[in-house]
Order: structure tokens, then sequence, then C-alpha cells
């Protein structure tokens, strides 16, 4: 599946996608833990709380399964003024 990373959290990670392969059903929550681990320089920026996900576009929770073809967006909270 492709992660794309945008905003504030595409600068801290130094990337603005990447490929990863997981298991069908594997929840977002377990997806973060992947990047983790397989990137440890990302934890502090990937750990943030307030970490927004959409998947396919549409804005999802860190407990939703995924599968192979899923595109996931991973931003940090926007705000306007």
């Amino acid at each position: 599946m492709k992660v794309l990373f945008f905003a504030s959290l595409r600068d801290a990670l130094g990337t603005a996608e990447v490929d990863v392969s997981l298991a069908q059903g594997t929840t977002a929550e377990a997806l973060r833990a992947q990047l983790i681990a397989d990137h440890p320089q990302w934890q502090i920026a990937l750990s943030q709380p307030a970490l927004l996900l959409a998947v396919n576009q549409q804005m999802a929770d860190w407990q939703t399964p995924l599968n192979e073809s899923d595109e996931i967006a991973l931003f940090p909270p926007v705000t306007g003024g």
C-alpha cells in the first residue's frame, strides 16, 4: 500500500511517501507501528496523538482495517485563519 505524508509531517520524515506491504485487514495503528519499526527515527513524528489519517481520501481512525490496495494519507492537524 502507498502511504503519503503531508505538511510538516512530510518535512519531519524527509519523504512524501513510502510503499508498505502488510497483511490483509491490518489496522491503521498496526501500520503506524510498522512504519516506526522500519524507520525508528520517525517515532516522534508518527507518535503525535493528534496525527490525522485518511484511507482512500476518506477520514478514518486508527482502528480502521486496511487493504493492500488502499492509499493512506497521514497529516498533522491544520488550522486556518
